[in-house]
C-alpha cells in the first residue's frame, strides 16, 4: 500500500504534462466549435485514441497507480481542456468501471477492448442506469430482465435516460430490475452486445452546458442477451439475491451493494477531479484577465474586491483538490469510506466548479457573459456536476446517513 503523499512522482509529472500538452493543442483549439455543433467530436477522440490517451491501456496504468492519484490528476488534466469534449473522451470509462466493479475475469477481456475499438476504428460505450422516473431514486427503476432458462437467454425491457452515449455505443452496460420485491438490491448490470435486435436510441438531448457530450435515451424493447452477459454470472447472482432476500425476512443483517451504487461509488472523486479541472481552468483565465485588463489607470487585480475573488477560488480549488487525492487514495488502500469521504469530494469539488466559474464570468464582465471567452461555457458546463452521478442533495443524504450509521438504500 502507497503512503499517502501530496507530491506526485517524476512518471507521475510527466503523464500530467503529456495530458495536459493534449487539452492545450488539441481540445482548447477545438472546444468552441463542437460546443456549437452540439455533436460528439469524433476527430478529437480519434486524435486522442492514436496518441494513447483513449485506450484501455491508458486508464488501466491510471486505474492501477498505486497512489490512487493516477485517475484524479487525468481527469483533472482532461477537463482543463474542455468538459464537453472531455466527457466525449472518458465517458466509456463509466461503463467500463461499471464491468470492472461487477464482472468476471472473462467478461472484461472480452468486453472492455470493444468498448474503445482501434485507433482507426474508434468506438464508444454507454451506461444505462438513469430513468424517466428513476433517478436518485434507484429504488423505483423499471427495466425489467427475466431470464429464459429455455434459451439461456435474458429479456430487457425499459427505457433508460441521460446516458452518456446512449445510442451511439458500441456496447451497452443496462442496470435492470431482476427482482422486483427486493428495491434497489434486485438489481443487476447486463451487456448488450453492439446490433443487439430491440435497443434503439430514443430523444438525444439539447442541454445547457456540456454539448459536445452525446446524451440520449435508450430504448429496449424484448431485448434478448446470451446467459453470459449478466455482469458476475448468474450464479453470483442467485447468491446475492438469497442474502437479499434473507436478510429482508429478518430485518438487518449484511448490507448488500446493488450494481448502480457501486459504479458510482467508484467513479465520485473522479467527478469531483473533473469538476476541479474546470474551476482551475476558469480561475486562470480570470487571473490572467484581471492582470492584464486595466481600469481607472491600473490592473482590475490591483483593486481588492477582484484579488480577494481570485484568493478565495484558489483556495477553494486547492482544498477541493485535496478531498478528490483523499478519497482517491482511501479507495486505492482499501481504507473504508466511513464519513462518505468519496461523496464529500464530489460534492465540495462540483459546488466549487459552480462557484469559482460564476465568479470567472463575473471578474471578466460583459466579456465574461459573451462567448468569445470561454469563461462562459466553463460556467455552463459546472452546470453537470451537482447534477450526475448522484445531486449534491443526494451526496448530502449519504454523508449523512453514513456518519449517523443510518443505512444507505
Amino acid at each position: 500500500m502507497a503512503e499517502f503523499t501530496m507530491e506526485l512522482n517524476d512518471d507521475q509529472k510527466q503523464v500530467r504534462d503529456w495530458i495536459h500538452g493534449f487539452a492545450a493543442d488539441v481540445m482548447r483549439p477545438a472546444a468552441a466549435e463542437w460546443d456549437e455543433r452540439e455533436e460528439t467530436p469524433w476527430p478529437v477522440i480519434q486524435e486522442a485514441a492514436k496518441v494513447g490517451i483513449y485506450s484501455l491501456d491508458f486508464y488501466a496504468q491510471q486505474f492501477f497507480d498505486p497512489t490512487g492519484l493516477g485517475i484524479p490528476m487525468a481527469m483533472e488534466e482532461l477537463f482543463w481542456g474542455d468538459a464537453g469534449i472531455a466527457l466525449s473522451i472518458v465517458g466509456t470509462g463509466l461503463a467500463a468501471i461499471g464491468v470492472v466493479a461487477n464482472g468476471t475475469e472473462e467478461q472484461i477481456g472480452t468486453w472492455i477492448p470493444q468498448m474503445y475499438g482501434t485507433p482507426d476504428d474508434v468506438k464508444v460505450a454507454a451506461f444505462c442506469s438513469s430513468e424517466p422516473d428513476a433517478g436518485s431514486d434507484v429504488g423505483s427503476m423499471r427495466t425489467r430482465a427475466v431470464y429464459d432458462q429455455a434459451k439461456d437467454e435474458w429479456v430487457l425491457n425499459g427505457t433508460k435516460t441521460w446516458a452518456t452515449n446512449g445510442g451511439i455505443a458500441n456496447v451497452h452496460i443496462v442496470v435492470a430490475v431482476v427482482d422486483p420485491e427486493l428495491g434497489s438490491k434486485g438489481h443487476a448490470s447486463f451487456i448488450v452486445p453492439p446490433g443487439t435486435p430491440g435497443l434503439s436510441q430514443g430523444q438525444k438531448f439539447k442541454k445547457h452546458g456540456i454539448r459536445a457530450s452525446h446524451t440520449a435515451e435508450v430504448v429496449l424493447e424484448d431485448v434478448r442477451i446470451p446467459g453470459n452477459c449478466l455482469l458476475g454470472g448468474k450464479e453470483k447472482l442467485d447468491e446475492r439475491l438469497a442474502r437479499a432476500r434473507e436478510r429482508a425476512r429478518s430485518g438487518g443483517g449484511e448490507r448488500v451493494k446493488n450494481a448502480a451504487m457501486a459504479t458510482f461509488e467508484a467513479s465520485r472523486p473522479a467527478v469531483g477531479a473533473m469538476a476541479v479541472g474546470t474551476a482551475r481552468a476558469a480561475y486562470e483565465v480570470a487571473l490572467d484577465y484581471a492582470k492584464t485588463r486595466t481600469q481607472f489607470g491600473r490592473p482590475i487585480i490591483d483593486n481588492q474586491g477582484v484579488a480577494f475573488q481570485l484568493a478565495d477560488m484558489r483556495t477553494q480549488i486547492d482544498a477541493a483538490r485535496l478531498l478528490v487525492w483523499r478519497a482517491s487514495w482511501m479507495a486505492v488502500a482499501g481504507r473504508p469510506f466511513e464519513s462518505a469521504e468519496g461523496s464529500m469530494s464530489k460534492l465540495f469539488a462540483s459546488e466549487v466548479a459552480q462557484k469559482v466559474t460564476a465568479q470567472a464570468v463575473q471578474i471578466l464582465g460583459g466579456n465574461g457573459f459573451t462567448r468569445e471567452y470561454p469563461v462562459e461555457r466553463m460556467h455552463r458546463d459546472s452546470a453537470i456536476y451537482t447534477i450526475f452521478e448522484g445531486t449534491s442533495e443526494i451526496q448530502r443524504l449519504v454523508i449523512a446517513r453514513t456518519i449517523s450509521g443510518m443505512p444507505i438504500r
